[in-house]
């Protein structure tokens, strides 16, 4: 049988099993739904507000731009972090002793963190449709935007991640990623129109995924008159596909080899040292 066929299919049942565990566990699914739960629950208590006299309310406008941002904020963060963790325990070591071990650990681990990231855009959709409402994905057009900016989203996030978890060292530097992460959010016009801010922020805003993640999730799940909101009153869709797709060429051309090395440096030495640093935090 041909190996590379062999980790592929390992690869998948790695990413299957481990997806099952995620949503099985209960620690997991609170660190999953913990904070996308208390983010629907502001919107709940905004539904009755509407947006500068507009027929929509804060909470409407807000829900899409709230997926959008866990297709974003995820899927970076998501793969960054295991793969630091993964890394500190050992997983990659062992996984690197295996013949053709890295590409099975590489395809679960996408499959784990797209799946995870799907599962939480598809609940926090249905459960935003029922408590807050506004919402349709009436036409094959909606749907179609939907599913190609979750796909576009998630390509131009998740190897992004990839090489911020090859060079990150340990996870405290994980956790200190989520401050510009959370930052970048909250400039992109996820929970109140971009066009209320600063032009330099805007400008700041659109060079990243996560804006353009948000305005494409609200045109799909907003009614025609909401793009009045948006600059220049326009959905912008071929801006969209550009800007994420640009984002997903790169990460997609530079994470191979930014993974490539980190496995080559991968050793029982400097995991060790990983060890150490952690047991000296530990106390």
């Amino acid at each position: 049988m041909n190996p590379t066929r062999t980790a592929i299919r390992v690869g998948v049942a790695r990413g299957w099993i481990e997806l099952r565990q995620l949503f099985t566990t209960g620690l997991d699914l609170i660190g999953q739904f913990l904070t996308p739960a208390i983010a629907l629950g502001v919107l709940y208590l905004l539904r009755d507000r509407d947006y500068a006299g507009s027929d929509l309310s804060v909470a409407e406008l807000a829900l899409p731009g709230l997926i959008g941002s866990i297709i974003a904020f995820n899927g970076l963060y998501g793969t960054a972090n295991a793969l630091v963790l993964d890394r500190e325990d050992g997983t990659l070591l062992r996984a690197k002793a295996a013949p053709n071990g890295m590409i099975s650990y590489f395809i679960g681990k996408i499959i784990t963190v797209a799946g995870s990231v799907c599962v939480q855009v598809v609940v926090v959709l249905a459960v935003g449709m029922m408590i807050i409402g506004g919402f349709s994905l009436d036409g094959a057009g909606a749907w179609a935007t939907f599913a190609w900016i979750v796909l576009l989203g998630l390509l131009a996030t998740l190897p992004i991640g990839a090489i911020l978890g090859s060079v990150l060292d340990e996870p405290r530097d994980t956790f200190l990623l989520t401050i510009p992460l959370m930052g970048l959010v909250a400039i992109s016009g996820i929970f109140y129109p971009i066009t209320a801010m600063p032009g330099w922020l805007q400008g700041l805003a659109q060079a990243f995924p996560t804006y353009w993640a948000g305005i494409g999730m609200r045109s799909a799940l907003l009614p025609d008159e909401a793009v009045a909101i948006e600059i220049g009153q326009s959905w912008r869709h071929l801006e969209t596909a550009a800007v994420l797709g640009t984002w997903a060429v790169a990460g997609l051309l530079i994470a191979p080899m930014v993974l490539r090395r980190m496995a080559r440096n991968e050793s029982g030495s400097s995991m060790q040292t990983r060890r150490e640093k952690a047991m000296q935090r530990a106390f």
